[in-house]
């Protein structure tokens, strides 16, 4: 009867902590970021739709918690949220975060003038020009080792409006990013400027949780399980799809 009962304890304790994190709310902070991830996107947006998917696998409900990126990771950091959706992945970050698997790959590069083409490749020769960036943002590392003169803005919109303007010279950003962002220039602007190949780097976004969580190492891994189901399944796919994401 005691080896019935100790069996019968180690089976319900099993139990329970296989459904301890079920219905549990992961709250991430995030920006606005389309088209992958926005609070005027449908189901605001791709990145979204993986992430709450993904959760959703081992019962994890999402809530998302909008914010302007330079305020967002001081906040993760400071433990108001369980963490980011989503991050680039940077070596001082990871002293905090722990990062999943890749959502979905970004595309960095320069927008430039039409009127004043300028080659980016060697960086080293566009060291007499100002670049717009976007404050707290993480830039490709090839970009930051090459020590060029930035002039940082509150979102990448500001930067495209600086550089149709004529107030920059480059704009670091993302190919897909940008592309959306042009359905809010004039068509004035639009015409202005351009994407200049090649690309500077692919550059993967994660979640990040925060490493100080008491279930954090259990909800990153069950995570990471949820979003390997849904590449294996053809989820993954087939999310990119209707969102109509290139990539």
């Amino acid at each position: 009867m005691t080896r019935y009962l100790a069996a019968l304890l180690a089976l319900t304790l099993a139990l329970l902590c296989g459904t301890a994190y079920a219905g549990r709310v992961v709250n991430l902070a995030s920006t606005d970021y389309p088209p992958y991830f926005s609070p005027q996107l449908p189901g605001d947006g791709v990145v979204a739709a993986i992430t709450r998917a993904a959760l959703a696998k081992h019962g994890y409900t999402l809530q998302l918690h909008y914010r302007p990126w330079a305020r967002l990771m001081a906040e993760v950091k400071a433990g108001q949220f369980d963490g980011v959706m989503a991050v680039w992945y940077e070596p001082a970050r990871a002293e905090y975060l722990h990062y999943s698997l890749p959502l979905v790959n970004t595309v960095m590069g320069f927008y430039g003038r039409v009127d004043k083409p300028l080659p980016t490749l060697p960086l080293t020769e566009l060291r007499t020009r100002v670049v717009g960036t976007v404050r707290g943002y993480k830039n490709p590392d090839v970009f930051d080792r090459a020590g060029l003169k930035q002039e940082l803005a509150a979102d990448d919109l500001t930067n495209m409006r600086k550089l149709a303007a004529g107030r920059l010279d480059l704009v670091l950003v993302d190919k897909v990013l940008a592309q959306h962002l042009l359905g809010h220039l004039s068509p004035a602007e639009r015409l202005a400027i351009r994407w200049q190949d090649p690309p500077l780097e692919v550059m993967p976004l994660h979640v990040g949780l925060r490493r100080e969580l008491p279930d954090g190492e259990q909800l990153l891994a069950d995570f990471n399980d949820g979003l390997q189901t849904l590449r294996k399944s053809g989820q993954l796919a087939a999310l990119i799809r209707q969102y109509k994401l290139a990539q």
